[in-house]
């Protein structure tokens, strides 16, 4: 199981916020800084978000991002904003381990086939949810034509086999994992899945590492590790 440091990136500085929107705080003014920090760390893989990207679907911190690609020698899995198959093969091309789609996998099925079809594993999607709706345009709007399970199983039967689950009620409130949310979404859809959201001390690492026979691939932890709830060497003992 993975634990994978989030570096989200807004205006280019390392930023968390509460629940997508709320109570903005600024962690680094250097995202590159951040990234040698976690790879110096242990850090086995990144997950970074342009924020920016994310809430108006243009990437404004892609050069800092291509910057930490080339600086550091461990994978980077990256979202925010992505909405064009070209953009996709630019980004891998540069280095990127792989590219998160959100809003344009929910909005546009045609787009996501060719996506999963062309670049396979390359592709991974985040599955952000506010209850059983799914969120899309950096959370700013719920598609709730859209249920978390059946978008879930859908992925699957389109030949995805991995996606980031984020409950947006949970992220950067330090308040615990969704694991209800999680369970069912492994049980119900067949799929690996990386969690995301909520994580604040190693007993919520513990809990959602027993759901690993179940399909848990990873953990993705933010605000705890920034808040110093726990360091990531201990996170990674328990991984």
């Amino acid at each position: 199981m993975l634990i994978i440091p989030a570096i989200d990136i807004q205006d280019g500085c390392v930023v968390r916020f509460v629940q997508g929107r709320l109570d903005k705080k600024i962690y680094s003014h250097s995202p590159l800084k951040i990234a040698k920090h976690w790879t110096r760390q242990g850090a086995k893989m990144l997950h970074i978000i342009d924020l920016d990207g994310a809430f108006t679907g243009k990437q404004k911190n892609l050069e800092i991002v291509k910057e930490i690609v080339k600086n550091i020698d461990i994978p980077v899995q990256f979202g925010g904003g992505i909405r064009k198959l070209e953009t996709i093969k630019t980004l891998l091309k540069s280095g990127f381990y792989r590219v998160i789609l959100g809003t344009k996998a929910v909005t546009d099925k045609v787009f996501l086939k060719k996506a999963l079809t062309k670049f396979k594993d390359r592709i991974i999607i985040g599955i952000d949810a506010k209850d059983k709706d799914v969120l899309i345009k950096g959370w700013k709007a719920s598609d709730k034509k859209t249920d978390i399970i059946a978008y879930g199983s859908s992925l699957k039967n389109l030949g995805a086999n991995e996606i980031i689950y984020t409950d947006a009620l949970k992220d950067g409130t330090l308040s615990g994992p969704n694991m209800k949310g999680v369970k069912e979404l492994l049980k119900k859809t067949g799929l690996n899945i990386i969690a995301s959201g909520g994580i604040s001390c190693l007993g919520d690492l513990r809990r959602l590492k027993n759901l690993e026979k179940l399909g848990l691939t990873g953990i993705i932890v933010g605000k705890a590790l920034y808040e110093g709830r726990f360091t990531l060497s201990e996170a990674l003992k328990i991984a």
